[in-house]
């Protein structure tokens, strides 16, 4: 029996990346985890403390202690920015290139030249000098706010007007024309398309002219009332990821969340559009009570909805969610089975910016009878994957070394007949 789990906790960083000062001076200062274990000091996350969370983080308000027994690490991010499409492909295994950086308004004639070609009625809306799209009345089409501007667009719809299998679809045609990384087709119940309308804001590029035009997704109110999401992504060969390597060697692989949304996974079981936490849990514990072999990988969205919302106060109670959640995995583990609990990124509900946060992320590793190891800081997230590959004797996918499968290997060698 062989069971490789990972759960990330989306946008749950641990500090800003070294190079913050120069490539994203507005995140200076961000400590996603350490702010909120200062913010809340009386309050406890017992599974996340005994797995070493505050080891991690160091000295806070918290009462939460340190955990002598929990094997723990740290690894930094190799993808641009902080983008949890690019985070993910790089957990998998993919080695991160440079994005294509592309505002909405240079792709807005083909988008536009495809929905029209589809059938849909596109019309423009105009914001100082720029423009995006609204389909059908009842989405509206422009660039990511929170991401990294220019490397993603958004399809931002009124689920009181439109069905979540209809703005798939135009996400479709949408995602045809279009060469950035990631589109992004969601929504939830608002009461008018006005909501969303009210919410369209124009950002400037660091030279300060206006570029991008957008809707800001947390005000928008969509977050709020039924939300649901897809995420499309573009230029990554699924062919040098861990689930294809596992599936040559006979493993299936299991996802989760927003991972099933953006990880491919044609040979496996996803569990796609998928955000609530309990929910997420909910399904994975099934599975793992269900089956004794294969790779697990679960997102927890509502953390980074919580950063993007700014709202320190759902971030600790989806934490706290989280960390009932995590309770449950350990208790249907067995000896050999390993659990890695990370993040993608940060996203500081302190920072005074919507968008992620580029942040280190906590490595949180759990074996039944392995305890005390130290794990080096990782280069790259694709670590993950290496070892997740490691561990089953799998071919490795193209990034990414096997440190936290050698590490814990060498504290104890009969840990699995897996390696």
């Amino acid at each position: 029996m062989a069971k490789f789990i990972v759960v990330v906790l989306d946008g749950f960083g641990i500090g800003e990346m070294p190079d913050v000062a120069t490539v994203r001076p507005q995140d200076l200062g961000a400590n996603t985890a350490g702010k909120l274990l200062n913010h809340f000091p009386l309050k406890r996350l017992p599974t996340l403390e005994k797995l070493g969370l505050i080891n991690i983080v160091g000295a806070t308000n918290s009462v939460m202690n340190l955990a002598p027994d929990a094997n723990w690490g740290k690894s930094k991010l190799a993808h641009y920015g902080c983008d949890t499409f690019m985070g993910h492909q790089e957990i998998m295994g993919t080695h991160p290139k440079p994005p294509m950086i592309k505002p909405f308004q240079q792709s807005i004639d083909d988008i536009e030249e495809a929905l029209n070609l589809a059938g849909y009625q596109v019309e423009r809306i105009s914001r100082k000098q720029l423009q995006l799209l609204m389909v059908n009345g009842s989405v509206v089409i422009g660039d990511n706010l929170e991401a990294d501007l220019g490397q993603v667009y958004n399809l931002t719809a009124n689920f009181g007007q439109i069905s979540f299998d209809d703005v798939k679809k135009i996400g479709q045609v949408v995602r045809s024309a279009n060469a950035v990384s990631r589109n992004i087709a969601f929504g939830g119940f608002v009461p008018t398309i006005q909501n969303i309308l009210n919410a369209i804001e124009t950002k400037t590029d660091k030279s300060g002219k206006e570029l991008y035009i957008g809707v800001n997704a947390p005000d928008s109110g969509t977050y709020d009332n039924g939300f649901q999401v897809v995420h499309l992504g573009y230029g990554v060969n699924a062919k040098t990821q861990v689930p294809y390597q596992l599936n040559q060697a006979g493993i299936h692989t299991y996802l989760y969340g927003k991972v099933a949304d953006i990880v491919q996974n044609d040979t496996g079981t996803s569990f796609t559009s998928v955000v609530d936490t309990d929910r997420v849990f909910e399904l994975l514990i099934n599975d793992l009570h269900q089956y004794d072999k294969g790779f697990f990988c679960a997102n927890v969205q509502e953390t980074d909805l919580s950063g993007h919302q700014q709202d320190p106060k759902r971030y600790w109670t989806i934490l706290e969610k989280a960390d009932r959640g995590l309770a449950s995995v350990i208790a249907e583990m067995e000896q050999g089975d390993m659990l890695v609990v990370m993040a993608d990124h940060g996203n500081d509900p302190f920072i005074g910016h919507t968008k992620h946060t580029r942040e280190q992320v906590p490595l949180m590793v759990y074996s039944p009878g392995v305890k005390g190891v130290q794990l080096d800081t990782c280069e790259t997230m694709a670590d993950i994957g290496a070892s997740v590959a490691a561990y089953f004797g799998a071919p490795f996918p193209e990034f990414g070394c096997p440190v936290i499968a050698t590490k814990i290997k060498r504290a104890t060698p009969t840990l699995s007949e897996a390696f």
